[in-house]
């Protein structure tokens, strides 16, 4: 049996949560990977665990199937002949077209995927460590949360109970699970953005600067290993959270 302690980072495969998964395995951690319908990681995250000596596998689960979410984690521990001792909530759901107020049918969608999911795997990592255990949950968040656009309401909502969830998890679950999160802010644009809307935008913050996927990954690195916090939520951002946005950032700065 590995003696790294072992990860599980939901939306793993791809995109944002590969990049927290390989900071993850090269700062000693094995990792469970996710995805929604398929588990397939991406070529260059399997070559950064190996070569960081990361025991990993790929664990498919629709997580707006909440059995299926809370089976996650034992399924995990199964699998490893262990349990996850850091759970890493970063799959989200986000319909980019959503205007307007949402109708029922997108709220629970969303709050199934993007709150109730999470708390549930949080409640399962929990009691998957045992009497004494000692774990951690970093969930992964949005800047949107400091001042809500009009775009996403559904999207905006959830993130923002997400949020909520984090501080009244990390009474309910301390001592043995300090529970954190991270909000980004614009970290890897779709092919929505034109390239001169992206400067304008980059230079539209307070630091001059987007957040890059490897300064998420490096705070959830931090808070996965900050044994004297808990409760907290950390902005890498480039300080987008400091302004009031009316609109989500692909509907501005355009041509």
């Amino acid at each position: 049996m590995s003696a790294r302690p072992l990860a599980l980072v939901t939306g793993s495969c791809r995109r944002l949560g590969a990049y927290i998964a390989a900071a993850l395995g090269q700062a000693g951690y094995d990792l469970a990977l996710h995805g929604s319908t398929k588990a397939e990681p991406e070529a260059w995250l399997t070559e950064r665990l190996e070569a960081a000596g990361a025991a990993f596998g790929a664990f498919a689960c629709d997580l707006g199937d909440l059995d299926a979410a809370e089976a996650l984690v034992p399924r995990v521990a199964a699998t490893f002949a262990r349990a996850p001792v850091l759970l890493v909530n970063n799959a989200s759901r986000f319909a980019a077209d959503e205007q307007g107020l949402p109708g029922g049918d997108a709220l629970i969608d969303h709050f199934r995927v993007n709150a109730a999911a999470p708390v549930l795997l949080a409640r399962a990592l929990c009691a998957g460590l045992g009497q004494g255990g000692e774990g951690a949950v970093v969930n992964i968040l949005d800047q949107r949360i400091a001042h809500p656009p009009a775009d996403q309401l559904a999207y905006t909502l959830s993130k923002q109970a997400l949020a909520e969830a984090t501080r009244t998890l990390a009474r309910v679950l301390a001592p043995h699970v300090r529970v954190n999160a991270v909000a980004p802010g614009l970290t890897i644009p779709t092919d929505d953005y034109g390239q001169a809307q992206l400067e304008r935008l980059t230079r539209s913050m307070p630091l001059g600067r987007l957040s890059r996927p490897e300064d998420v990954a490096a705070a959830v690195v931090y808070l996965a290993g900050a044994a004297a916090s808990t409760g907290q939520t950390l902005f890498v951002d480039g300080g987008a959270g400091l302004h009031d946005f009316a609109r989500d950032f692909v509907h501005l700065e355009r041509d």
